[in-house]
């Protein structure tokens, strides 16, 4: 299961605009955003580029950092 490092999420509102950001990537499922470690992790069939994730992130306001 691919994931990221999302950098600047602070409460559960940041926790859910960064699963429905990725949610709304096609062929995205299973997104699970742990507020503690900052990581997003999620299953894409078929496989995503990294950079659409990132981008997808950072177009709500965060950061990826990994």
């Amino acid at each position: 299961m691919p994931a990221v490092t999302v950098k600047g999420m602070t409460c559960n509102h940041c926790r859910m605009s960064v699963t429905k950001a990725l949610e709304s990537l096609p062929g995205v499922t299973g997104v699970n955003v742990d507020l503690l470690s900052g990581k997003a992790s999620y299953d894409a069939n078929p496989p995503l580029d990294p950079a659409v994730v990132k981008k997808a992130i950072e177009k709500i306001g965060f950061e990826v950092v990994g």
